[in-house]
């Protein structure tokens, strides 16, 4: 199959298990139940479930180990932009070009929402037609990646930082948690799932982190170039609130450079797989090339 074949397949089991998953809309609470399948089947650009898939296909994964964990990392995903928007992050009102979840629905709905979204990814994991020791490997990467030591504390450390001025490599550190270490994670269960050894699986987490970060840059400076239209939320938000950026702190010039650098670091990480992480390698440029 080719590149476009799998990724095609791969999406369509994405939101085939996603429908599966999310709770019915009519039962009760249905506005709780609507907001979580608002929020879960509203698009995007499902790069971690993707990664998922990827890595997995690596290694001749078997697909139902992989629709769990494509699955559970989406979910926690869908979570976090759930929450990123509210009132007391972000303050948005735009998400994947229509309302975000707690325009759609209130707060209090989104704020629960968010949270159903967390546990039900946990669940779909512990659920997983996979062994034992396979479903806590994952369950501990996810938890890991999602928690204090990862996303969460990586929009801790946003917040904290906004209005002031930060250091590149407090910027690099802020991001390869909040961005970075759920990128990972999509990555590291793929594998895990094909039962990757040791040094395979420190390979893909040095290309998971170059990719986590190019990731954000290339996210910064579509900020700057891109409309809301095409990124289907605010653009010039980073401006707005006053947070440092990589065009900010590099120039967009440098921002650039540094994207160039990153893409050449992801095909090196990458080079001792050869042809076989030609899945990997795509999502990569496409990260680098992404116009929204």
């Amino acid at each position: 199959m080719t590149t476009d074949a799998l990724f095609a397949a791969w999406l369509q089991r994405t939101e085939q298990h996603l429908q599966h998953v999310l709770p019915d809309p009519e039962r009760a609470p249905q506005g709780l139940h609507q907001a979580m399948r608002y929020a879960g089947l509203g698009g995007g650009k499902r790069m971690r479930p993707l990664l998922v898939h990827a890595a997995g296909h690596l290694f001749d994964a078997a697909p139902a180990r992989l629709d769990a964990a494509a699955v559970a990392v989406e979910l926690i995903h869908a979570y976090s932009l759930v929450h990123d928007d509210l009132p007391a992050m972000d303050d948005d009102d735009l998400r994947r070009g229509r309302p975000t979840t707690h325009i759609a629905f209130d707060e209090a709905t989104a704020i629960l929402a968010g949270d159903a979204l967390q546990t039900r990814a946990f669940e779909v994991l512990a659920e997983a037609e996979m062994p034992a020791e396979l479903a806590l490997a994952c369950l501990r990467t996810l938890a890991t990646a999602s928690g204090a030591a990862g996303m969460c504390g990586g929009q801790a450390l946003d917040i904290d930082a906004t209005g002031k001025q930060q250091s590149l490599a407090d910027l690099k550190r802020m991001h390869a948690l909040k961005t970075g270490a759920l990128i990972r994670a999509a990555v590291r269960m793929g594998a895990l799932c094909g039962n990757a050894g040791s040094d395979d699986l420190a390979r893909l987490d040095a290309f998971a982190d170059t990719l986590g970060l190019a990731f954000q840059v290339r996210d910064d400076i579509l900020d700057v170039e891109a409309s809301s239209e095409q990124l289907g939320k605010t653009a010039g938000k980073d401006q707005a609130q006053d947070k440092s950026t990589f065009p900010s702190l590099l120039g967009m010039d440098g921002a650039k450079a540094t994207l160039e650098e990153l893409a050449k670091a992801m095909q090196d990480a990458l080079a001792p797989f050869g042809a076989r992480a030609g899945a990997l390698a795509a999502l990569a440029e496409l990260t680098v090339r992404r116009k929204h």
